[in-house]
């Protein structure tokens, strides 16, 4: 049997389609004052998202259409986490040489 992933919603409106109803988060990644933005932009699960740099004024519209919200500090601590399992596996050699390094 298939398993059921419950993304996140913000509205439990019916008279909006599905799409609408789910929640859409960024996560800033360029300094601020940047000529570009770079952000992560996730749809339902923070941890699925795509990479996308626009210029400043494109970004604020882009979040205005998308009604998005930003990240919290446990949301991005929760996908590096995630990121850096998948770069460095569990409980192997490079991820003891990863954590012995990060650590010094």
């Amino acid at each position: 049997m298939a398993e059921v992933i419950n993304l996140d919603t913000r509205s439990s409106d019916p008279s909006k389609p599905t799409f609408e109803r789910l929640t859409k988060y960024v996560r800033v990644r360029s300094p601020q004052g940047a000529r570009f933005v770079e952000f992560d932009f996730a749809i339902g699960d923070p941890s699925l998202f795509v990479e996308l740099i626009m210029p400043q004024g494109a970004y604020e519209h882009f979040c205005d259409v998308n009604d998005v919200i930003h990240m919290t500090d446990e949301q991005m601590a929760a996908v590096d986490a995630e990121m850096e399992k998948w770069r460095y596996g569990e409980d192997t050699l490079m991820s003891h040489n990863h954590d012995h390094f990060a650590s010094e």
